[in-house]
Order: structure tokens, then C-alpha cells, then sequence
């Protein structure tokens, strides 16, 4: 819901540190994979319960999401680039709340497990609607030059943010914000559904794999 305003005020400065980037040498792609890196060990640092720390590694895989995409529109942007973006931050925010489930199994592993199923509607409804409007040639540029299409909705990049970070900061309460977070994004998931078939609904009777 708030990607959109952030990136109008955090591009200018992405931008300024992926020029020096690029001009050291610095591939796009190379920035990704260190930041997989850091949401990893993120997720480490929470199952052993160092939530300061991986607090803190959360940010700076956040940090290395936004600059990769900056030097990549200051070199080449490419799908291979964009794909790796989009597998790497499935990966870190599932990982992520599965450090807190092992942490603490017995209060954390049924909101965390929850979570993860919400993140799973929320992931494949951006999905599937980015492959079909790949085919239909829609394109936006509200949250800057992307690879893919990207549908918005209530609990978008900037929401889980500050969720994960909340959870960091009141470990405690955990199991209720994943609930709470998890049902909002069941209701990102209901959105983009109904998005979709206002889209695409020229296509009734087709069905099958696209």
C-alpha cells in the first residue's frame, strides 16, 4: 500500500549510491546475492533469539533490495536480474518468520506456519497476475522500472517491513502480530483476485496453464 510513496522519496537517493556503485564496478546482481546473504543469516540470527541482530541484518538485506535495482538502472536491467530479486525475497521473508518459529516452537510455530501459507496467496496472486499482464504487454511504472509487473495491494514490501520489524523489537508478541499480518494479507490476496478478473475477464471459458 505504501510502496508507491516510499519509492518516490527513497529512488532519488538508491539512485545517487547506485551511480558510485556502478562506476566501482559493481554488478546489480552481485548486490542480490549479498543481500540473500544477509536476509539468511537474518533468519539465523532470530532462531537462535539474537533479534538485535537480526533486526539489523533485515535492514541491511532491505537496504541491499533497494540499491540492486538502482544499479541496475544505471547499467542494465535485465530478467534474469529481476528474477533473482523476486526468488531472493520470497525466500528472505519466509525464512525469516521461520526463525521464529524455531526459536520458540511452542508459541511461535502455528502463527508462523500461518503466516507463511498468507504469504504463499499473496505470492502467487502477484505472480500469476505479472505473467499474465507480461502477456497482454501492461506495464506501470508507479514503483520504478521493473522487470515484471507489480500489483499492488494493503500488505506490500513496505508493510512487511515494518511488521518483521515489530516482531524484532516485541518478540513476545509475535504469534499475535503474524496473525494480525497474516489476515491482512489474505485480504491483499482477495484484492488482487478481484484485480484479475476485472483484468482478464474477456477470458471466460478458457481455462488451464497459460
Amino acid at each position: 500500500m505504501l510502496d508507491a510513496w516510499m519509492r518516490r522519496r527513497i529512488n532519488p537517493s538508491m539512485d545517487r549510491i547506485g551511480a558510485f556503485a556502478v562506476r566501482g564496478g559493481v554488478r546489480a546482481n552481485q548486490v542480490t546475492v549479498a543481500g540473500i546473504v544477509l536476509g539468511v543469516a537474518a533468519a539465523g540470527a532470530i532462531a537462535f533469539g539474537a533479534y538485535g541482530t537480526g533486526l539489523l541484518l533485515f535492514l541491511l538485506n532491505r537496504l541491499f533490495d533497494g540499491i540492486d535495482g538502482a544499479v541496475a538502472r544505471h547499467s542494465k536491467v535485465t530478467d534474469f536480474g529481476g528474477y533473482l530479486d523476486i526468488v531472493g525475497d520470497f525466500i528472505v521473508y519466509a525464512a525469516f518468520v521461520f526463525g521464529f518459529a524455531v526459536a520458540r516452537p511452542e508459541e511461535n510455530a502455528v502463527a508462523a506456519a500461518f503466516l507463511i501459507l498468507s504469504f504463499v496467496g499473496t505470492g502467487s496472486s502477484f505472480l500469476a497476475y505479472a505473467i499474465l499482464a507480461a502477456k497482454r504487454r501492461v506495464t506501470t511504472d508507479l514503483r520504478g522500472q521493473k522487470s515484471l509487473y507489480y500489483l499492488g495491494g494493503l500488505t506490500e514490501g513496505s508493510e512487511t517491513i515494518a511488521a518483521f520489524v515489530l516482531m524484532c523489537l516485541l518478540p513476545d508478541s509475535f504469534a499475535a502480530v503474524a496473525w494480525v499480518f497474516g489476515a491482512l494479507c489474505w485480504v491483499t490476496t482477495g484484492t488482487r483476485v478481484l484485480a484479475a478478473a476485472r483484468s482478464f475477464s474477456d477470458d471466460q471459458g478458457i481455462s488451464g496453464d497459460v
